[in-house]
């Protein structure tokens, strides 16, 4: 196995990770946040916001299985890479058609497509990425947080800039978005092609895609005989409705609750991740100081209060405000999930345990979309409350069972 950059020093995991990983998660962010705001523009329904949501989260789901294997098998540079450039060729398919059929019912297929096809390529390139990362954090030893601090801050850095700048474009047009975003896919696939990534091991390589050892089988089994992750895993799992929630119900409540433009409803996930940044940044610090667990549970337990009152926001600023306190806590113990992770998954399947633990991270995104679509907008601040309460009964399991475990020390 080819060792991680770090041995290079920043610069060579700058080239080797931060850069491809900067211009897919502002791919990834773009396309993750336009594309139900075109769904919203074009056909104006809170029902097929909702359903185009869980149309792009549900194939995203299905592709973690063989993605796992894959990156196991034929390394995360070789993976990246397709990935990359076959969502670059989609998008660009995408906006041409668009640009032919900018409305009706084809404009809404192509886009329902789109929804479906770039999701699935880009958690196969997410995974590839992640799965560098936690190469190089396992590396690290005692900073392995601070290598998992600086992902997440490309990831928010990313969020940020992705959902006001799609929201800026679609002022001029789909076509022009997915331009951009093809853009964004094309350098993810260059900057992956120039510098190498880690590799897989020997056994990886000699084990079939198929074969238990590099499926996502293995990685549930994996997860499983770890309690201390698969109980954190199951927290944030539970968190995750809430916020997925949010996410789905976000471009409606803005819209038709607090009477702003999809551009507004943008603009809110672009201060979350602006806040997510912050906070992402504090949190490496403040890790040093007290310790892993103490800053997750505080982190915890800001994400509760942060979310109950959400629900009950009485206006848009006040509503923009809250979600940014929620996303910026949700940063903390992102971070502690990705230092416990990468210190406890094995390196001989780590792309498929890592699969495993992202699809049960993200099951409940099309479960909220779906949520989304059945509920009457003038009901959706109700479930989004019932959502806080799981989100802070999941919360506070996990980190009641995570605080005796030696892997969630500093």
């Amino acid at each position: 196995m080819k060792r991680p950059a770090t041995a290079a020093g920043a610069t060579g995991l700058v080239r080797a990770l931060y850069l491809p990983r900067t211009a897919d998660a502002l791919a990834l962010a773009m396309s993750t946040y336009g594309i139900p705001l075109v769904v919203l523009a074009t056909t104006n329904s809170a029902a097929l916001t909702g359903l185009a949501f869980t149309l792009e989260w549900v194939p995203r789901l299905a592709a973690f299985g063989g993605a796992g294997a894959l990156v196991d098998r034929y390394g995360s540079r070789t993976v990246f890479v397709l990935a990359s450039l076959a969502r670059a060729l989609v998008l660009a398919a995408g906006a041409a058609v668009l640009a032919v059929h900018p409305d009706g019912r084809a404009a809404s297929a192509t886009v329902m497509v789109l929804a479906a096809s770039t999701g699935v390529l880009a958690e196969v390139s997410y995974l590839a990425t992640e799965t560098a990362g936690a190469a190089v954090a396992r590396e690290a030893g005692e900073r392995a947080h601070r290598v998992q601090g600086t992902l997440l801050g490309i990831d928010q850095s990313a969020t940020m800039a992705g959902p006001a700048l799609a929201g800026l474009l679609l002022a001029a047009g789909a076509p022009q978005m997915l331009a951009v975003v093809t853009v964004c896919s094309a350098l993810a696939s260059l900057f992956a092609r120039r510098t190498p990534l880690a590799e897989p091991t020997s056994a990886a390589a000699g084990a079939s895609v198929g074969s238990p050892s590099g499926g996502l089988r293995a990685g549930l089994r994996t997860v499983r005989s770890l309690p201390a992750l698969a109980w954190l895993v199951a927290g944030l799992a539970a968190s995750n409705l809430a916020t997925g929630f949010l996410q789905a119900a976000g471009p409606v409540m803005v819209t038709e609750h607090y009477g702003r433009s999809a551009t507004a409803a943008g603009l809110v996930w672009s201060a979350a991740a602006a806040a997510t940044l912050v906070a992402v940044t504090t949190c490496r610090f403040a890790i040093d100081r007290a310790g892993l667990w103490r800053v997750g549970a505080s982190c915890a337990i800001l994400a509760s209060l942060a979310c109950l009152a959400t629900a009950r926001a009485p206006g848009y600023r006040s509503y923009l405000v809250l979600v940014a306190v929620l996303m910026a806590a949700e940063g903390g113990m992102a971070i502690v999930l990705r230092t416990v992770r990468a210190r406890l998954i094995p390196t001989d399947a780590a792309a498929s345990t890592l699969a495993a633990t992202i699809l049960i991270l993200l099951s409940p995104f099309p479960l909220a979309g779906l949520l989304t679509a059945l509920t009457p907008p003038d009901l959706l601040g109700h479930v989004l409350a019932a959502c806080a309460v799981l989100q802070a009964i999941g919360l506070a399991t996990a980190f009641t069972r995570l605080r005796s475990e030696p892997a969630a020390r500093i």
